[in-house]
């Protein structure tokens, strides 16, 4: 993801124009808090160049401008496992997600948006209804 995928749109900030599964192309919301917390880990690692997050070896230097999907799988696995969850799978968080919004009163149509879904119906088979 580059620093200029999270842009400020009608008074909220998102990522825009993100390519997911199937191809398809979508915005997805991102809290204050996040921005926030982006903007100081930008300043605390000195990152200069577009690129937000990449491979770092254990001493601590950059090897590769980005991170694949399987970086992100072993991410969760790992603090999945130090939680005492080790069955935990990325999938699980965006399910889990669109759990959390619904019985907060998220609207259907709102929570569709969530995990990409093209239609409501498939977003009431993700919910279980």
């Amino acid at each position: 993801m580059d620093l200029d995928d999270i842009q400020r749109r009608e008074d909220h900030w998102a990522i825009v124009d993100l390519t997911g599964k199937g191809g398809h192309v979508r915005t997805v919301p991102v809290p204050d808090w996040v921005t926030r917390t982006i903007g100081k880990r930008i300043t605390a690692a000195g990152i200069s160049n577009s690129k937000l997050l990449r491979c770092m070896c254990r001493a601590g230097k950059t090897w590769n401008d980005f991170i694949t999907d399987r970086v992100d799988w072993h991410v969760v696995k790992d603090y999945a496992s130090m939680l005492g969850l080790p069955q935990l799978a990325p999938h699980d968080l965006r399910r889990s997600c669109a759990c959390l919004c619904q019985v907060a009163g998220g609207e259907l149509e709102q929570i569709q948006f969530l995990p990409g879904h093209v239609s409501v119906q498939t977003t009431e088979k993700y919910l279980g209804r």
